[in-house]
């Protein structure tokens, strides 16, 4: 092809230029230029991701504008220069760097739809459009929570979820024991759902709940929840679950031969508790009460406090239980105790004998000598 400017005629054969005039040839080659991309990547939805592509330009080059594009359609266009002069910008690019030879752009926030790849154009003069590419990889993520704690006797809740629901064909929870055996809990997919009766999940492959009725101590596990994908393949997570027990305090106390009172405060609970004396504001105890706890197979532990009074009145003597799951103590009274309920079931078995010998006495009296003849 030839064209004249100038009067030259520049003739262009096989990527070189020749410069006629004057009967002389003036030779200029243009070596292709060469454009370098980043890897293509991995990353996970929400993330950011950089790329990045450079050009090798040779004396005479210059670079117009730059352009990135996904799917054909322009995500940032730009004038290299001080300062860079910006014509287009997708709200989710960001031009990190605007080198003489190479961009640098930011997604800020990976989405499904930018799984693909993405063309870097150079519009360089005299040589024409120069392109790179860079594809990447999206792949989801597993939410979950990494440990949660529950209260025994309660319903437990275990969320899990993978950010491309699109993609996921099954769901399985497996738990795994102290010694690493796995057992399968249940599973579902967009056909058929498994479970145990005791574990109930919610159908739903972008947002799966594993529920435990009536959590127990033997609850207490690690859990994990699979997501079979395609083309992913299997995301996990693990969550592993801590039981508690909140503590029910017990109080007793006898009079020792010696006239002292010996007052017991316990409490079995997991994680063990601690317990406080409130002696009423008065100088009453015979020394510092001694505590006591033994820890339990089920993983629970009971903690005992006794301390020595002085005889007297023990109806303002408290015994303070405090747990961590417990947002305010536990007070029990020393004297609130079953003593008063023993003390009234005891008045009521009197009563019930007193009338069922009342009743006998007057079943004797008129009614088994009613058919008796009078005798006089």
């Amino acid at each position: 092809m030839c064209k004249c400017v100038s009067g030259y005629l520049i003739d262009k054969r096989n990527g070189s230029a020749f410069i006629k005039k004057s009967n002389m040839f003036l030779i200029r080659s243009f070596i292709p230029a060469v454009v370098t991309a980043s890897p293509s990547p991995i990353t996970q939805v929400g993330q950011s991701l950089n790329l990045s592509c450079s050009i090798t330009t040779t004396t005479g080059d210059t670079i117009h504008q730059v352009r990135w594009l996904k799917d054909k359609s322009t995500l940032l266009a730009y004038q290299p220069g001080s300062p860079v002069h910006v014509s287009h910008q997708d709200p989710n690019i960001l031009l990190s760097s605007a080198q003489h030879e190479a961009s640098h752009i930011t997604i800020k926030t990976v989405r499904p739809e930018d799984e693909g790849c993405f063309l870097c154009i150079f519009d360089v003069y005299p040589r024409g459009q120069q392109q790179g590419k860079a594809c990447v990889k999206v792949t989801g993520k597993v939410i979950h929570q990494s440990n949660t704690t529950t209260i025994a006797g309660t319903l437990t809740t275990l969320p899990c979820s993978y950010t491309l629901p699109a993609r996921v064909h099954q769901v399985l929870w497996r738990r795994i024991n102290q010694s690493g055996h796995s057992t399968t809990l249940g599973s579902y997919s967009k056909l058929s759902l498994h479970r145990t009766d005791r574990v109930t999940l919610n159908k739903n492959l972008s947002h799966s709940q594993l529920s435990i009725q009536e959590a127990t101590l033997e609850d207490e596990s690690c859990y994990v929840c699979e997501f079979h994908t395609y083309p992913d393949g299997t995301k996990s997570a693990t969550t592993c679950l801590t039981v508690d027990v909140l503590p029910t305090p017990k109080v007793n106390y006898e009079t020792l031969p010696s006239g002292a009172v010996e007052a017991n405060c316990s409490a079995q609970s997991k994680p063990s508790v601690h317990i406080e004396w409130d002696f009423g504001g008065d100088n009453r105890t015979l020394g510092l009460p001694v505590y006591s706890s033994r820890n339990h197979s089920d993983g629970t532990t009971t903690q005992t406090s006794t301390v020595l009074l002085k005889a007297a009145s023990l109806s303002d003597v408290k015994c303070i239980v405090h747990h961590p799951r417990l947002e305010k103590p536990i007070v029990v009274s020393l004297t609130n105790d079953n003593s008063a309920l023993i003390v009234l079931v005891a008045v009521c078995v009197v009563l019930v004998v007193l009338l069922l010998c009342l009743c006998f006495c007057l079943c004797k009296c008129f009614v088994c000598n009613k058919g008796k003849p009078n005798q006089f």
